[in-house]
């Protein structure tokens, strides 16, 4: 009798296969840092482009920035001299305008979202409309407000630019509110509305109020989204070179459309002043996004 028959064991079938870890260890490693390489060079490269375009915007449109670019009107062609107090204005009045009828709806949409339709079949269709639109280039929707509020007025005035940055401006709000409002805790609500406060009640002073910073940080990206846009404005409030007179029927003199119109003119300086037109804009983003974080951050 062998030993293995004694002991009860079978017999070994030979040397198991081992796995060489070693080997995927290490092709692990060359996949990680091939990867790790690429990403840095995206990451550098867009780094680099982003601060060649600022760069040449703060070395262009530096020089244009004086002040008569604060307290002088576009010039005509082939004049000398010349600011952007009315297409500063201008822009500042359809901004403001688009944000002022935007807020009151994106927010009472957003509301209806995170409050009442949670669940609902209409706030489904209402959230994918919403993203639908979130997306939809600035140009469409200036077309839109062309047909419906130029067409049939036979003329581009204010109003219908400020609906175009309105629409534009509102899945912004619309979104942002959901999404802070549904960070509210539900104990907040609980415990209002057992103290016997109705829905409407508990939304303004409980739910409101506990979302304000990100309610109004969402306001301010909507505001930096549409302070830029050009393609909405081309096909509905166009562009004049006449200082700005509180009348919004007609063609208002705006930033974004007198930059694209002077770029691509003859004349320096319509050039240099597109320069410090585009300087402002950028300033006045970029300051608005800044705001945005500090909000967030504070809260």
């Amino acid at each position: 009798m062998t030993d293995a028959s004694l002991t009860g064991s079978t017999p070994s079938a030979g040397p198991q296969p081992q796995i060489k870890w070693g080997r995927v260890r290490q092709s692990r490693r060359v996949q990680d840092k091939i990867l790790r390489v690429t990403a840095t060079g995206a990451t550098a490269l867009s780094v680099f482009v982003l601060f060649w375009i600022l760069g040449m915007l703060l070395w262009k449109g530096g020089q244009g920035i004086s002040l008569d670019l604060f307290t002088k009107i576009t010039p005509g062609p082939g004049t000398a001299g010349g600011g952007l107090l009315n297409a500063i204005v201008g822009s500042i009045v359809l901004t403001f305008l688009g944000i002022a009828i935007a807020t009151p709806i994106g927010v009472m949409a957003g509301t209806y979202l995170a409050e009442y339709g949670r669940g609902s079949k209409l706030a489904e269709v209402v959230r994918f409309i919403n993203d639908i639109l979130l997306s939809a280039p600035s140009i469409l929707i200036g077309l839109f407000v062309y047909v419906i509020l130029v067409m049939p007025f036979r003329g581009y005035s204010g109003w219908a630019g400020s609906v175009a940055l309105a629409i534009i401006a509102l899945p912004v709000i619309v979104r942002t509110t959901e999404d802070m409002l549904r960070l509210v805790p539900n104990g907040l609500r609980e415990a209002a509305a057992a103290l016997g406060a109705p829905t409407s009640v508990v939304i303004r002073q409980v739910c409101w109020r506990a979302a304000k910073a990100g309610i109004v940080t969402g306001i301010l990206l909507a505001l930096a989204r549409i302070a830029g846009e050009t393609a909405p404005l081309l096909f509905t409030a166009l562009n004049n070179s006449f200082w700005f007179n509180w009348n919004l029927t007609g063609g208002i003199s705006n930033l974004p459309v007198t930059i694209y119109a002077f770029a691509s003119a003859p004349y320096d300086n319509w050039q240099q002043l597109a320069w410090a037109g585009a300087l402002l804009i950028t300033g006045a983003i970029l300051f608005l996004s800044i705001a945005a974080r500090a909000l967030i951050n504070r809260k």
